[in-house]
């Protein structure tokens, strides 16, 4: 997915205290937007609970829904009316590309006169306003039941910060009507891409039969019952329950969460720097605000308020491009990603432990918020932070949570909330706060500074950053300390994740044992990133190792294995283990279904149906994905692949070739048609497209590998090794580019080919040090010595 696909989501957008209007609300979309309960809501206090509207809460719970009052989340979603739309519709005009839009009222509704998915201009309403600060976007509908995030947003920043005017989201790039990344396309559409964070108790109501939507949800907005759950049986409880009431005792909340922020956190002495949390807070209170503040896909709705993330979402990795290969934020990833890494998190901090739940403001102002748990006699002083007092570089989170700018304007803070380390950029790539501010100066500069300021322990705390660089520019040599990494516990559970995930591409045999130990980690994205390990193993051994993960307590973890074992032979499972399959395979299934307006999520789907001998089914999904987004490559390269596998070439190359039609400048469909003439013969023909293929992707080591055998294949030998070469140059330590530069020269065997080719398969045996084919070819080439 491109990573800016959630530039219309907003999630971190601050808003301005409004009153709810009702007036304009499509019938489909509401259902108890007022807060009154409806009939069918009020039910005993044994049956299930019921949605029944922040309204409701307010009677018991007047002080925290004033705070709530003007916050984020009341404010996340609210219709178009003069009280709420912030921008200038007062004839103002703006242009992009030659596309003049115009902002006007007509009727006392708000209208923009701007390109529709035809590219000519027309009217389109303004039905709600998402956000107001420091922007404001503005959603209009499409039939089909779609709203959609246009392009053009307000800055609502004042005018002297460069605010009170229009502006583009992608303002140096021109996206043209026919893109999925025009306001009217795929992944503009709010159903699809905000809908899930932005109102209570919401159902997506996709039907792919009519491509089209019923959405409906409880609330417009974030309200009480998006946290706490629904609140019928509480209701219940108040109605016939009178003070005192026991500690402990069930008051028919669906979820406890008491984080007990005020109370929880001592000084075990005068002089400590840091307090210990006494009172651990209940899971729920970390897993509350996940959901929506993660970069993540959705598994499932309706899943109960603070369930472990990986129950009803899919967690996004710290990999490129989401992540820096330290894990600092790069592309928008909504914060959980980056506090799971954080020493904060290990050490009991909560989200409520910084902000409060219902205005969602920090707990104080500047570094005071971090003086809670800092001492600010040990933290708060130039002797710490070596900078002027009261200045932009005293603050705690200039340099401990340095900001990326999103959506054009919107600063954020990295939740990493780490130390900086301008001594690793060299190896990692990515910034460090120093030379962020700095920006003048190198790191090395920066790190020189530390040093002079810091006891030199500074430069040896825990890292990831190298390890997981390596892992990218080392290949199959970084595939130990990956795993090592992985196998770490005192680091942080994504962090292990993400580091058997990054070596999950060179995974050997010899590694088989840490996956299975993967497989049975406390966290559930180990667990997942483990059954990813065993991924290229044999079905009886995939069986044996993940066959217990069907039944899971966590559903990502059982689809996960569902989808690992679905092509397993019924004989490699016990009857236990069928039905298990079984059931996590309806959970799979339905995952799939809620998410079919999603083109990756069709290619999964034709992904399970081919692991379970479907073709023909896999054809049909791969063919969705395609008429949702026509520039879906991967759906072309598959269809394509099915048919070979059914000796049906000619459909399969039609089929790429089709696709070549949308997307002439894709490596994935010039690769795969060069193959497919390969073994059809076109020799001359197949060369040349996989030359485009390497160098329309010059990353992609396997494309420039395989046009490079290509060549040797082709009589150019010289040609080939060359290319070789130059991969290994770029990307070192691939065993199938090593193995066949050893390969050809040997071949060759011109003068000092042999010499060279013993060099390479020493390097192979650093990639491979325990194989004992690559020790014997090192052997034979040095003469036996």
């Amino acid at each position: 997915m491109p990573p800016k696909l959630f530039v219309a989501c907003g999630l971190f957008v601050a808003f301005v205290v409004v009153v709810i209007v009702l007036s304009g609300l499509p019938r489909e979309l509401v259902s108890v937007v007022t807060g009154k309960p409806r009939a069918s809501t009020v039910r005993s206090a044994a049956g299930p609970a019921t949605y029944v509207g922040a309204v409701t809460c307010k009677k018991c719970h007047d002080d925290e829904f004033k705070t709530w009052t003007g916050s984020h989340h009341e404010l996340a979603m609210q219709p178009a009316n003069e009280k709420t739309v912030l921008g200038n519709f007062n004839d103002a005009a703006f242009d992009y590309f030659g596309i003049e839009s115009l902002f006007f009222k007509k009727d006392g509704k708000f209208m923009v006169r701007t390109d529709g998915p035809n590219g000519a201009l027309a009217d389109y309403e303004v039905a709600f306003t998402f956000g107001v600060f420091p922007l404001q976007q503005y959603l209009v509908g499409l039939p089909g039941g779609r709203y959609q995030a246009l392009h053009l947003a307000w800055d609502s920043r004042p005018k002297d910060a460069g605010g009170q005017r229009w502006f583009h989201l992608y303002p140096n790039e021109r996206i043209p009507h026919d893109d999925q990344l025009h306001w009217t396309g795929l992944y503009q559409n709010w159903n699809l891409m905000c809908a899930e964070c932005h109102s209570t108790n919401l159902r997506k109501g996709y039907d792919a039969s009519t491509n089209s939507y019923k959405t409906t949800f409880s609330e417009i907005n974030v309200a009480c019952e998006s946290c706490h759950g629904p609140g019928s049986r509480h209701v219940d409880w108040a109605r016939y329950s009178r003070p005192p009431y026991p500690r402990g005792t069930d008051r028919g909340l669906e979820v406890a969460l008491n984080s007990e922020w005020a109370t929880a956190w001592r000084f075990e002495s005068p002089d400590a720097k840091f307090p210990i949390r006494d009172k651990p807070a209940p899971a729920a209170a970390l897993n509350n605000c996940a959901p929506c503040h993660a970069r993540r896909s959705t598994l499932a709705e309706g899943v109960k308020p603070g369930s472990p993330l990986e129950d009803s979402h899919r967690l996004a990795l710290l990999t490129d491009p989401l992540y820096h290969t330290d894990g600092q934020q790069r592309d928008e990833v909504y914060v959980w990603g980056s506090f799971l890494q954080s020493k904060m998190y290990q050490k009991g901090v909560t989200c409520m432990d910084c902000h409060d739940p219902h205005s969602l403001k920090i707990r104080a102002e500047g570094n005071a918020v971090c003086a809670r748990c800092h001492s600010p006699e040990k933290f708060d002083t130039p002797k710490h932070h070596f900078h002027k007092a009261d200045g932009s570089g005293a603050k705690c989170t200039a340099c401990h949570m340095p900001t990326q700018k999103y959506m054009v304007v919107h600063d954020r803070l990295d939740h990493s909330i780490r130390v900086p380390r301008p001594d690793l950029t060299p190896a990692t790539g990515a910034p460090d706060a120093c030379t962020m501010c700095h920006a003048d100066q190198k790191p090395e500069w920066a790190a020189a500074a530390m040093d002079a300021w810091y006891p030199p322990t500074w430069r040896s705390r825990p890292q990831w950053g190298p390890t997981l660089a390596a892992g990218i520019t080392q290949g199959a040599k970084a595939v130990p300390s990956l795993m090592a990494l992985a196998q770490e516990a005192s680091m942080p559970a994504i962090v292990r994740a993400t580091a058997a995930t990054v070596a999950a591409g060179g995974m050997r045999p010899e590694y088989s044992s840490v996956a299975q130990t993967l497989t049975t980690d406390s966290d559930p994205n180990v667990r997942l990133a483990g059954i990813g390990l065993l991924e290229r193993f044999e079905p009886s051994f995939r069986a044996n190792a993940a066959a217990g993960l069907l039944s899971d307590p966590v559903r990502g973890v059982r689809i996960e294995a569902a989808r690992l074992l679905a092509d397993v032979p019924s004989g490699s499972l016990n009857a236990a283990q069928s039905e298990a399959r079984e059931r996590a395979l309806l959970e799979y299934q339905a995952a799939l279904r809620l998410n079919a307006d999603w083109p990756a999520e069709n290619v999964n789907a034709g992904d399970l149906a081919l692991r379970r001998g479907r073709p023909e089914e896999a054809i049909v999904a791969f063919r969705r994905a395609i008429a949702l987004d026509p520039r879906f490559a991967a759906a072309y390269v598959n269809i394509s692949d099915v048919y070979r596998g059914m000796n049906r070439e000619p459909e399969g190359e039609q089929t790429l070739r089709e696709g070549l039609k949308v997307l002439p400048r894709s490596a994935d469909l010039h690769h795969a048609l060069g193959l497919l003439l390969v073994r059809t013969g076109k020799k001359a023909e197949a060369l040349t497209e996989l030359e485009l293929g390497a160098s329309l992707a010059p990353t992609v080591v396997r494309y420039s590998y395989v046009y490079a055998i290509g060549l040797h294949s082709a009589g150019r030998a010289s040609d080939g090794i060359d290319r070789l070469r130059d991969i290994d140059a770029k990307h070192p330590f691939d065993p199938e580019v090593v193995g066949a530069l050893v390969s050809m020269l040997q071949e060759r065997d011109g003068p000092g080919d042999r010499a060279e080719a013993l060099k390479y398969a020493k390097r192979l045996g650093e990639a491979m040090p325990h194989d004992p084919g690559v020790k014997q070819l090192v052997n034979e080439l040095s003469g036996g010595r």
